[in-house]
C-alpha cells in the first residue's frame, strides 16, 4: 500500500544512482544500511552512563539506541491509532523512517559520553567544534562506509536526513558554544534538506531554529528522553549510584525547589526501590509517556512540499514534567556523583593526551607514524589543517571507551606493548 504522507521530495537521495528494484521501501533501505554498519555495533562499546564492561546489566549505547527504536516505533504506531481525524491507512507516520532515526540518534557520540564530547568540542574549537549530532550527520553524509581510497557516506534520502537534525544552526552562529549545533560546512545539507529555502533568515539561530523539527525527528527526541529519563534511572538504582537513603537526603536538601507533585513522584519512586519492584513500576513508565502523545497542526514554509512539517508533537504537560523531574534526579544523584566525575576527568585526560600527539604528528606536521596505514594516509593527504583536524576527530570520536583507552596505553605506558616486552617474548 501506497503511503500518501510522503511524497518524492522526501524519498530523494542526497546523490540519486541508478539502483535495481529493492523488495524495501527507501526508509527501510536507511534503517537497514545503519543496522548493518560497524558504528552502529561500536555503540555497544561506548558509554551510555557507566562504562562498558564492569557490569552486565546496564545500557550501553548500544541497548539504548534499541530501546529508543523501539519506543519511537510504539509511538508511531499509537499515533496512527489514535489520530484518525489526521491520519489514514494510506496517509501515516513511517515507523521505518523513525526506527531508523532513532537507531541513528547517537552515531557520532565519542568515547566516555557527554564528558568526552565536552572535551572534543574543547580540543577542536580552533578547527570548528565538536558536537555529536553533527558528527552523527558527517557520518551518515560522508564516512559510514569505508572504500578503497576513502570514505563515504550512505547516501541518505532527505527524510531520513532531516530525523536526525535536531539541531540546525551552526558553529559560526555562537561564540564558542558548548553544543547545539552542526559543522559550519555542513550548511550544504541544511540547504539540501529544505530544498534551497533560506532557513538562516526565516528562523533565528540558536533555540528558534534549532526547534524547527520534521515530525519524526519530534519522535526520535522524545523517545529518546522517554528511554533517558526511565531506564538511566533503574540502570543507576541497580548500580547503588540511586539508594533510598540518597533519595531522602536529597529530599531534605531540595524540600524548597520539590513542588507537591514531584514528592508524589519521590514518593513512588522511593516505595517501588523498598518493595523491589523498580524495574517493572519504571517499565509501565515508558508506556504513559508515549500515550501522552499527539499531533497538533502548525503552519510552516515547508508545508508545500511535505507533509513532515504540517504537524508537531505535543507532549501532555504533566509528562513531560515528570520527565525533567527525573533526569533531575538522574543529574543530581548520578552525573555529578564524584565516582563518575572520576571515570570523566580520566576519559578527559586520555582523549586530550591522544589529540595532542595526533595534532603534533599529523594536523600541524609530519611526524612519526603513529596511525594505522588507512587513517593516517587519509589525513595525511587531506589539504589543509582545518580538514586533517577533522579526520582526525572522526578517528578519536569512533573510538569505543576500551579501544580508547588501550591507544592511551600504547602511546603511554611504558610497560604496555613495549619493545622489551617484545624482547622478553622472544626470549
Amino acid at each position: 500500500m501506497q503511503n500518501n504522507f510522503y511524497n518524492k521530495f522526501d524519498r530523494e537521495r542526497l546523490t540519486e544512482a541508478p539502483r535495481k528494484e529493492d523488495y524495501r521501501s527507501e526508509f527501510q533501505i536507511d534503517r537497514d544500511r545503519i543496522i548493518h554498519s560497524s558504528e552502529f555495533r561500536r555503540l555497544q562499546g561506548k558509554t551510555q552512563v557507566f562504562l562498558p564492561g564492569e557490569y552486565d546489566f546496564y545500557r550501553t549505547r548500544l541497548t539504548h539506541s534499541i530501546e529508543v527504536a523501539q519506543i519511537g516505533r510504539s509511538i508511531c504506531n499509537f499515533l496512527n491509532k489514535r489520530e484518525t481525524d489526521k491520519l489514514g491507512e494510506d496517509y501515516f507516520i513511517d515507523s521505518d523512517l523513525v526506527e531508523a532515526s532513532c537507531l541513528a540518534h547517537d552515531l557520532g557520540h565519542p568515547p566516555f559520553g557527554h564528558a568526552g564530547e565536552r572535551t572534543l568540542n574543547h580540543l577542536m574549537r580552533p578547527f570548528g567544534g565538536f558536537e555529536g549530532n553533527a558528527q552523527t550527520l558527517r557520518l551518515i553524509t560522508e564516512i559510514l562506509y569505508r572504500s578503497e581510497t576513502g570514505r563515504r557516506g550512505m547516501n541518505p534520502t532527505r527524510a531520513f536526513l532531516d530525523s536526525i537534525l535536531k539541531y540546525k544552526s551552526l558553529f559560526k552562529h555562537f561564540f564558542k558554544p558548548d553544543n547545539h549545533f552542526l559543522y559550519d560546512y555542513q550548511e550544504k545539507y541544511i540547504e539540501f534538506v529544505f530544498d534551497g529555502l533560506k532557513m538562516f533568515e526565516l528562523f533565528t539561530p540558536g533555540k528558534e531554529l534549532n526547534s524547527f523539527r520534521s515530525i519524526e525527528c519530534m519522535i526520535m527526541d522524545w523517545a529518546d528522553d522517554t528511554a533517558y529519563a526511565v531506564n538511566d534511572l533503574v540502570d543507576s538504582i541497580s548500580g547503588g549510584f540511586i539508594t533510598i537513603e540518597k533519595l531522602h537526603s536529597w529530599q531534605r536538601n531540595n524540600e524548597d525547589s520539590i513542588s507537591l507533585t514531584e514528592m508524589k513522584y519521590l514518593d513512588e519512586m522511593l516505595n517501588w526501590i523498598k518493595s523491589g519492584k523498580y524495574k517493572a513500576k519504571f517499565g509501565s513508565q515508558i508506556g504513559d509517556f508515549i500515550n501522552s502523545c499527539k499531533l497538533v497542526e502548525r503552519d510552516t514554509p515547508l508545508n508545500n512540499k511535505t507533509n513532515r512539517y504540517k504537524y508537531a508533537l505535543e507532549v501532555d504537560e504533566e509528562i513531560n514534567n515528570k520527565a525533567n523531574f527525573y533526569k533531575r534526579i538522574s543529574v543530581e544523584l548520578v552525573f555529578h556523583a564524584p565516582q563518575l566525575h572520576q571515570m570523566e576527568f580520566k576519559g578527559k585526560q586520555m582523549l586530550g593526551n591522544i589529540f595532542d600527539v595526533i595534532n603534533t604528528n599529523y594536523i600541524q606536521d609530519e611526524g612519526m607514524k603513529l596511525l594505522p596505514d588507512f587513517t593516517g594516509d587519509i589525513i595525511l593527504k587531506a589539504d589543509n589543517e582545518m580538514e586533517r583536524a577533522r579526520l582526525s576527530c572522526d578517528y578519536i570520536a569512533g573510538m569505543t571507551d576500551v579501544y580508547a583507552m588501550r591507544t592511551y596505553r600504547r602511546l603511554f605506558d611504558p610497560e604496555y606493548s613495549s619493545i622489551v616486552d617484545l624482547i622478553s617474548l622472544k626470549e
